[in-house]
């Protein structure tokens, strides 16, 4: 076994006289060993945590003037909030027109959606009568006298059934 002086070993740090040692002494002991260690442990003054504190309260502080100073300039006046307010209906009419606007183009677009279905009904309606069978004929021997409209009082009045634009 080697012996070694444990005040010459390079890893051990050097203590300064402002320094405060403590040393541990731990004993263990188990089944039949007894083991005995000494620890010595140096703590070192330092102040760099307050500097770190410092500058950190330091920062906080200008930026809490920065943001107490840099609000702006001075409070609107009256003329200001009522041409402010003055904007705001402005663009509030012009949203609302643009509504109208949107709403009567959606009512045509669905009249001339009705308009193209009544159409197309229309159309189907004409080629089924085509396609029917050709109508049956009777002929009687009397002749069936053919009934004449009364005289109307005025003009006759024709009144559509669908709108008209």
């Amino acid at each position: 076994m080697t012996q070694y002086d444990p005040n010459l070993d390079p890893r051990r740090p050097v203590v300064d006289p402002g320094d405060h040692v403590e040393t541990v002494e731990t004993v263990v002991t188990g089944p039949g060993v007894v083991t005995e260690t000494v620890e010595r442990v140096v703590v070192r003054d330092s102040n760099s945590g307050w500097w770190i504190a410092g500058i950190l309260g330091g920062l906080v502080l200008i930026a809490v003037l920065w943001i107490l100073f840099a609000r702006g300039g001075a409070p609107q006046t009256d003329e200001e909030v009522l041409e402010a307010r003055l904007d705001a209906a402005e663009a509030q009419a012009q949203a609302d027109a643009a509504l109208v606007q949107g709403q009567v183009a959606g009512a045509q677009a669905s009249v001339d959606i009705a308009r193209a279905n009544a159409a197309a009904a229309a159309a189907e309606a004409r080629a089924a009568e085509a396609r029917s069978a050709p109508p049956v004929v009777i002929e009687r021997e009397v002749p069936v006298p053919v009934p004449t409209p009364a005289p109307a009082p005025g003009p006759a009045v024709v009144s559509p059934t669908a709108p008209q634009n």
